[in-house]
């Protein structure tokens, strides 16, 4: 069998270790200059000039950036259940409570008559997830939004640089976090970045992330240690000067794969939409994890499953749903497959890629 084909692929190069060899050779590897100059440039780069702040993690970006918005005991959040449980369990960590409604089918994003539905009085605000890259619908969000009086939040884990209307996604939500794990379209090593609408809910991440400090031991509020460091700001720097050309390859990759799977549903891209693909998401309708292994016994391709388990029946999550019915989310989570579209693969990848699939799905090679 031809060399395996991972599903995902961090890419870390040269230029990556010598960042981080320049830090540790200047001694300071906590959070400093490296972090402030990683927030200016992601801010430029993605987020229209926003204020962006650094974290540790993704989870930490979602969780302080709802604090800082205000959600807390006693309010409700609207979240997909078809995502990773960071989004739920970010909600439940601030007091509040996450509500789960379902997804539409197209976009595997929340579905805007589902959330309207889901309003009540304790309504705070509406988290979408910009799931596998590709941007919830905003629009009709924001306008919902808009007429109820409640907030709006994006969890942009899997989304830097997608948009919606010329609009990039991180610019439309009191805050937006951005996910910079090893797997996703660029990294810092591990890391989370929060772009806010003002500069009061930057400031109030600031204090959260930084035991409540913006001055050492003038502790303003409770806080946590949510710091990105210098190391790990160094490795995203140079990842941001590559994420335009590496974005690219993942579109032109998934043009490739739309034009020449069979067998199964490939992924629609809405109207407006700038789809980056993190993740390039089929539907098998029969026998799913059959499929997904028949991929990588019969043909060295690696396929992941993202997500299995939707929040809403997460032992961690079930006392948050009793009752909840999701047909889209339940059916998205017995059907989705998300197939290898990252840079580093060669056009013999793509072509294996295509011949394993349309095998595997009885379509002929």
């Amino acid at each position: 069998m031809s060399d395996f084909i991972p599903p995902a692929k961090p890419i870390i190069g040269d230029d990556e270790r010598e960042a981080v060899d320049r830090v540790l050779r200047s001694g300071m590897i906590a959070q400093g200059p490296e972090v402030a100059a990683f927030e200016a440039e992601f801010s430029a780069h993605f987020v229209q000039g926003r204020p962006a702040v650094a974290v540790n993690s993704g989870t930490a970006g979602l969780h302080l950036g709802l604090l800082a918005a205000g959600v807390g005991p006693g309010d409700e959040v609207i979240v997909p259940s078809f995502t990773f449980a960071a989004t739920g369990n970010s909600v439940a960590l601030t007091g509040a409570t996450p509500v789960f409604v379902d997804i539409e089918p197209d976009t595997f994003t929340l579905d805007p008559d589902a959330v309207a539905a889901a309003v009540t009085s304790k309504t705070r605000g509406v988290l979408p997830v910009h799931l596998y890259g590709h941007p919830a619908r905003m629009r009709e969000l924001e306008a919902l939004a808009a007429a109820t009086g409640i907030a709006l939040y994006e969890d942009a884990a899997q989304a830097h640089g997608a948009a919606l209307d010329g609009r990039p996604v991180g610019t439309f939500g009191e805050f937006a976090m951005f996910s910079l794990y090893p797997t996703k379209n660029m990294t810092s090593g591990e890391g989370g970045m929060v772009s806010t609408a003002t500069d009061e809910i930057a400031r109030t991440v600031k204090l959260l992330r930084n035991q409540g400090m913006e001055r050492q031991y003038e502790n303003e509020v409770i806080g946590f240690n949510a710091r990105m460091t210098d190391i790990h700001a160094a490795i995203g720097r140079v990842q941001l000067t590559k994420i335009d050309a590496w974005t690219k390859t993942r579109q032109d990759n998934a043009v490739f794969l739309d034009a020449n799977l069979r067998g199964v549903v490939v992924p629609p891209v809405a109207d407006g939409a700038v789809h980056v693909y993190h993740q390039y998401t089929v539907r098998v309708p029969e026998d799913r994890d059959g499929f997904v292994r028949a991929l990588k016994e019969e043909h060295g391709v690696g396929a992941g499953v993202y997500y299995p388990i939707p929040n809403h029946r997460l032992p961690s999550l079930t006392r948050f749903a009793p009752g909840v019915e999701l047909p889209e989310t339940e059916r998205a989570a017995r059907e989705v497959v998300s197939l290898p579209v990252h840079p580093s693969l060669s056009q013999n990848d793509l072509e294996r890629i295509v011949a394993a699939v349309n095998i595997v799905a009885g379509a002929g090679a």
